[in-house]
């Protein structure tokens, strides 16, 4: 054998076998790097479950983090807010400076029927502006308020002048010049017709106010400056020309902030049939208030005089006309015309304890709205006619009327509420505001539900006349009755509009009118109210001919609730002839007698445990300014 070994003989590899081989190769090193990195990750989870505190997922984001608009509506309370202010402040100031006022009178072209009489001239809306110092050539949306209350009272009837609309008010002008400005947004500041002034005659809510309004509206949307956008806000009368705009508007109208706004001057001051004391002069008062001593304050509108008349035809002679005899009230309705009209957002405003312009105004309206596809949002807390965000207004309510949910009450991130709202609808900016409903109960808690009432609520039926009760039977305006529930079996939480469909016999008189309040009778704290005239029966606005010694079932509903009643608590119903600020019914001397048989009271119930999903905290104001 020789020494040196024969080479083996040679192979030759067809290309597909190469491949192959190439293949397992690189099936090799993949199955290593993959073992390599399993290994690696297994050790780093390891190592990072010894430090974890446990309180956050891996992948859980912190909804601090980031753009402060855009913080959800739960996170709001951990955010380092400015909360020392007498309102609620923007997290960050805008960039701009602004100019102004300057002033601007705009033409109203008016229909026949609203041409005034005495001295007729030209009908001129006068608007007062403020402009954000932004680049030439940047448009911008404005945010404008518009009311009577400008240059209101002095040589009128009473008090002194309060301030042109060239002064920025405390309600809405002041706030909207320091936080929205800034951040590129235009004020306007607007007197309704026979204000300020504005020309023409004060046609109190009437059409010839709405023209005006959505005149002045159009105007600020087609100015050069401007981007089409407008947005309206304010409260009370400033609040109903939120509505009135939105009757026939404008398509530069993207957005309304109505604050305790009422959507009728009926529904502002009758509930079913039942005359606030207020109703009688309303109309006669406005017109003194604002009236001067010059030739513009001699002009006359059509319904000045029909204005002050119709609410005693309405009071005494329901039932028999008097309160159909003109087309007063029904011009004066807003809200279906914004339902079958308007194309824009709303955001509803509301103090659950105002007895100035009542909660009914506000819901089902939410409700009314959101079904007719105008996309609506409602913050409504256990405040009184204010702002949200108004903590030392906020702290003088009194028990039952507020006081046991202060000082959760004051919501002093509303301020980023309108921010998202404005940016939205004026700007197209960021995502569109969910369409819910921001709620606080009768103890302070806060709740966001996503209709109010919610869906999940359930009617709980009570047969009053089981219940304990005292004072006969008789309701008169020198007596009253109250029924009193055995112990409540469970915590109840009463979310929505009560209903007590009581039958009851008329005296000597072809009238009568029920008052009943709802108390947590074990802590002597009132819950709310209900009233209705028997003319008024079916509830609503259509009045029905009454007969003496007849009985009726008055299907009453209580004004929105949303009260909780603790497990072994009773619940209180007193009824009376009238109360609060309502006037007594012509037939007060002779009553209502509550008859025998069942008397239903249905209570909207939803369940709500204490860890439920609908309850969010609010920033803590108390706590920044207890530590100043």
């Amino acid at each position: 054998m020789s020494d040196t070994a024969e080479p083996p003989e040679a192979v030759i590899l067809s290309s597909d076998t190469v491949s192959d081989l190439h293949a397992l190769q690189r099936e090799k090193i993949q199955l290593n790097l993959a073992a390599i990195a399993t290994a690696g990750f297994t050790v780093l989870i390891l190592l990072l479950s010894m430090i974890w505190d446990g309180g956050h997922s891996m992948t859980e984001e912190d909804p601090l983090e980031g753009n402060w608009w855009e913080v959800p509506l739960e996170s709001r309370w951990e955010m380092d807010l400015n909360l020392t202010g007498e309102r609620s402040q923007l997290p960050e100031a805008g960039i701009y400076n602004w100019s102004g006022p300057t002033e601007h009178f705009v033409e109203v072209e008016l229909p026949a029927s609203e041409q005034d009489a005495g001295f007729p001239g030209p009908a001129l809306m006068h608007v007062a502006l403020w402009l954000p110092d932004v680049p030439e050539g940047t448009t911008v949306p404005v945010i404008a308020t518009i009311h009577p209350y400008y240059d209101f009272g002095g040589e009128g009837i009473v008090g002194e002048d309060s301030n042109p609309n060239t002064i920025p008010d405390r309600g809405v002008g002041a706030w909207v010049l320091e936080q929205f400005v800034p951040h590129g947004y235009a004020l306007a500041q607007v007197s309704t017709f026979g204000t300020g002034q504005s020309t023409h005659c004060q046609d109190v809510k009437g059409l010839g106010e709405q023209t005006g309004i959505q005149a002045a509206v159009e105007w600020l949307g087609t100015q050069e400056w401007s981007n089409g956008n407008v947005g309206l806000m304010g409260k009370s009368y400033a609040g109903t020309t939120n509505w009135e705009a939105a009757q026939n508007p404008s398509e530069n109208l993207k957005t309304i902030v109505p604050i305790s706004g009422s959507i009728g001057v009926q529904q502002m001051f009758y509930r079913n049939g039942s005359s606030e004391s207020r109703a009688m002069l309303y109309d006669a008062l406005y017109e003194g208030a604002t009236a001067d001593a010059t030739e513009d304050d001699m002009r006359m509108c059509s319904d000045d005089v029909i204005g002050p008349v119709s609410p005693f035809t309405t009071w005494a002679g329901a039932g028999l006309g008097g309160d159909e005899w003109n087309d007063y009230w029904d011009e004066r309705y807003h809200l279906q015309d914004v339902i079958d009209n308007y194309q824009g957002s709303v955001y509803i405003v509301w103090g659950l304890q105002d007895w100035n312009v009542d909660p009914y105004h506000a819901f089902p309206t939410y409700q009314m709205l959101n079904e007719a596809g105008i996309h609506t949002r409602v913050i409504a807390g256990q405040w009184a006619h204010n702002y949200p965000d108004q903590p030392e207004i906020h702290g003088t309510l009194g028990t039952g009327y507020g006081e046991e949910a202060y000082p959760n009450m004051s919501r002093m991130d509303w301020a980023i509420e309108m921010y998202n709202w404005f940016e939205y609808y004026l700007k197209g900016n960021g995502e569109e505001p969910a369409a819910h409903a921001q709620v606080q109960t009768n103890d302070g808690k806060w709740h966001v539900e996503e209709k109010w009432p919610p869906e999940d609520m359930e009617w709980e039926i009570f047969d009053v006349n089981s219940w304990d009760s005292s004072g006969g039977s008789s309701v008169s305006a020198t007596s009253s009755v109250t029924f009193t529930s055995p112990p409540m079996e469970q915590d109840t939480h009463i979310q929505g509009m009560p209903t007590f469909h009581v039958k009851a016999s008329t005296g000597l008189c072809n009238g009568g009118q029920l008052f009943v309040t709802m108390n947590d009778a074990t802590a002597n704290l009132r819950l709310g109210h209900a009233t209705m005239d028997v003319r008024y029966r079916a509830g609503g606005y259509e009045s029905e001919a009454v007969a003496p010694l007849s009985e009726y079932t008055m299907l009453m509903e209580f004004n929105p609730m949303d009260v909780r009643v603790p497990v072994g608590h009773s619940i209180e119903l007193v009824i009376s002839e009238s109360g609060e600020d309502y006037l007594p019914s012509p037939c007060s001397t002779f009553g209502m007698t509550i008859s025998q048989g069942e008397q239903p009271l249905g209570l909207p119930i939803t369940e709500r445990g204490e860890n439920a999903d609908e309850w969010f905290n609010v920033p803590p104001w108390w706590n920044a300014t207890s530590e100043e």
